[in-house]
């Protein structure tokens, strides 16, 4: 199975005060550990959606993962529909045949190359899978290629997958929570909390 890595990174983080994906953790931006994370996940090819200070950001990924590619949702503040849809629509428009996406959020700095490797195991084409974190839904979430086109659809606004998914039994849980956190990193003060729990795992 070919897994795709599509990191969703457009956001302004307006109550973190500047693009998420510029915002740095431990003196590394959030968009290169994530992009790491996916590399130490043996996750490929990896698409990047940038939005918010796309220029300066596109900088960050080319020097933190070359074989990176870079996607501009050019309605990018609309929402994370619109930044997932410009995600899904590069996946599919790529001469790469790929057999599923693991999409992974910029703002989760607690999921790291094991976690992801877990749930992208799950996949298969006609498969939807997440991870789980104690028997709680959370990311990274894991489209099979036949659901592409309709995950696309159904994104809007700040709504990812999260309407395609929303009462479905099929969606595989992979449990991660023994090696990830599912919480997400939205102001300065989760940001805080991130490094004192990093400081003290």
């Amino acid at each position: 199975m070919r897994v795709a890595g599509l990191l969703l990174a457009a956001g302004a983080g307006r109550r973190m005060g500047g693009p998420k994906a510029l915002v740095e953790l431990d003196g590394e931006p959030l968009v290169t550990r994530a992009l790491r994370a996916l590399r130490g996940a043996r996750i490929a090819p990896r698409l990047v959606v940038l939005g918010a200070d796309a220029d300066r950001a596109r900088d960050v990924v080319a020097a933190a993962d070359p074989e990176a590619a870079v996607v501009v949702a050019a309605d990018w503040a609309d929402g994370m529909g619109a930044s997932l849809r410009a995600g899904l629509g590069a996946v599919t428009a790529s001469s790469d045949t790929v057999d599923a996406v693991l999409v992974l959020l910029v703002d989760t700095p607690g999921i790291g190359p094991e976690a992801l490797a877990r749930v992208a195991a799950a996949a298969t084409r006609e498969g939807l899978a997440r991870g789980s974190y104690d028997g709680r839904p959370g990311h990274p979430v894991l489209l099979g290629a036949d659901h592409l086109a309709g995950v696309a659809a159904a994104a809007h606004d700040d709504v990812g997958a999260r309407g395609y998914l929303a009462g479905r039994t099929d969606i595989r849980p992979v449990e991660v929570g023994d090696v990830a956190t599912r919480d997400d990193v939205d102001t300065p003060a989760d940001l805080a909390r991130v490094r004192v729990t990093d400081r003290e795992g």
